[in-house]
């Protein structure tokens, strides 16, 4: 973990949370893009509601 979670807007597909929490983590961003989008067809509408909510709440990059 390198410091609190911010949106990264610049490696960013659509919100840049998959990308802020590349960037958290460490993770590959490809792989939490594509468990984002497994997390949409097992949880449906909550995956969406969860990603959108993060999108609005946390700070972007500086």
């Amino acid at each position: 973990m390198t410091g609190p979670f911010v949106l990264d807007k610049a490696n960013a597909k659509w919100m840049g949370v998959c990308a802020g929490l590349s960037e958290l983590t460490g993770a590959d961003v490809t792989l939490l893009r594509l468990a984002a989008v497994v997390s949409l067809f097992i949880l449906g509408p909550v995956a969406l509601l969860l990603y959108i909510v993060a999108g609005c709440i946390a700070p972007d990059a500086a």
